[in-house]
């Protein structure tokens, strides 16, 4: 007697073999179902927000000692003042599937320290294919210092048609009151 199981013998079933007629229909369905799945897909969202204090530093590149001329380094750089560098930045990676997408708009609410009133700030720019990293910075006299983080903050990111694409916020500004 052998050890172990004895397992059925295994039914032998007949292969099928789809016709062509049934792989073109398959072939078909599988396409409409990836066009339905992609009219999804347009879609425009943040992948992270950063937020926090840049100095002057992190914004000279040695290729301005050389030239003078200001290198983005490959990222969209937008600020309240532009001849002022310091200030308080949003580090915004934003992702969409659609090609360019022209007249939109960062709007940045912000509560202060100071007041319990919120500000807002509006970045107008155009959202290049597969998205870019912006860096939406309150410089000059629209941030009050180095030491001063905000209570709460809000970003919007608006179509050209003032459509909501995307949105991101503080803890403290879901919070009423």
């Amino acid at each position: 007697m052998k050890a172990g199981f004895n397992l059925p013998p295994r039914p032998n079933f007949p292969t099928v073999v789809p016709s062509s007629r049934m792989r073109r229909a398959l072939l078909l369905a599988g396409f409409q179902l990836l066009a339905v799945t992609g009219a999804f897909a347009g879609d425009v969202g943040f992948v992270r927000v950063w937020t926090g204090w840049r100095d002057l530093d992190p914004y000279m590149r040695i290729s301005e000692y050389f030239n003078g001329r200001v290198n983005m380094g490959g990222r969209i750089i937008l600020r309240t003042h532009p001849e002022a560098r310091a200030g308080f930045y949003f580090l915004v990676r934003v992702k969409t599937d659609l090609a360019l997408v022209s007249g939109v708009r960062f709007v940045v609410q912000m509560i202060l320290p100071s007041s319990p009133l919120p500000k807002t700030f509006i970045f107008p720019t155009d959202l290049p294919a597969h998205g870019k990293v912006y860096e939406l910075g309150l410089t000059g006299i629209d941030w009050p210092g180095k030491k001063i983080y905000p209570v709460a903050w809000k970003l919007d990111l608006l179509g050209a048609d003032g459509q909501l694409l995307s949105t991101q916020q503080s803890f403290l500004w879901s919070k009423p009151n």
